[in-house]
């Protein structure tokens, strides 16, 4: 049985589009920027901002109700219930630690089920926290159980190709996956019949 390592945020949830939305279009009425124009992850250039303005109003967003209680991303949801059972499961998250235990409670609550292991890389590390792991692809390397990546970064999944994972980019406005959301979910049920 194969393992797929999972992103979380823009992967089983929408979170920026969440953010987009209920923070930043509120509190900045006079943004002409789309969601579908956020072409760079993290958007700070496209909105004209500076990182750290980004970094933190995207951290008061995940400490809302709102970001605790997202609806799970309903087509990856779906294709759980359906073809979740043909694999083992393993999320992998990059966020600040201090907003992890609400986004591991949010995993599994709503994909608990199927998810076995639960991981994070800190994108933001103190001086004083230790580090075990940068990115992502050190992460894998350390765990050595994956076999398929789904993530929205490039460089995540370029990561994991390195380590010889089979990698799908999952399609947001700032990359350049050649699939939708179905047709990845597609590949992905087929490589448990390559296997």
């Amino acid at each position: 049985m194969q393992t797929v390592i999972w992103d979380v945020d823009d992967v089983l949830n929408d979170l920026m589009q969440q953010w987009f939305t209920l923070c930043w279009l509120p509190k900045h009425p006079d943004c002409q920027i789309t969601y579908s124009e956020i072409v760079e992850n993290p958007p700070h250039r496209v909105l004209g901002i500076a990182r750290e303005q980004y970094l933190h109003s995207l951290d008061q967003f995940r400490a809302t109700d709102y970001a605790s209680n997202m609806c799970p991303n309903s087509e990856v949801l779906a294709w759980f219930q359906e073809c979740g059972s043909r694999f083992r499961h393993v999320v992998l998250t990059a966020r600040p630690l201090e907003s992890t235990p609400d986004v591991a409670r949010w995993v599994m609550q709503h994909f608990g089920a199927w998810v076995r292991c639960f991981g994070v890389v800190p994108s933001r590390v103190s001086h004083n926290m230790p580090v075990y792991d940068w990115t992502k692809g050190e992460y894998l390397k350390w765990l050595r159980c994956g076999d398929i990546m789904v993530d929205d970064s490039p460089e995540n999944i370029a990561q994991a190709q390195l380590l010889g994972m089979k990698a799908l980019l999952y399609p947001q406005p700032w990359n350049s996956s050649i699939f939708t959301a179905n047709s990845l979910l597609k590949r992905l049920s087929d490589l448990a019949e390559e296997s």
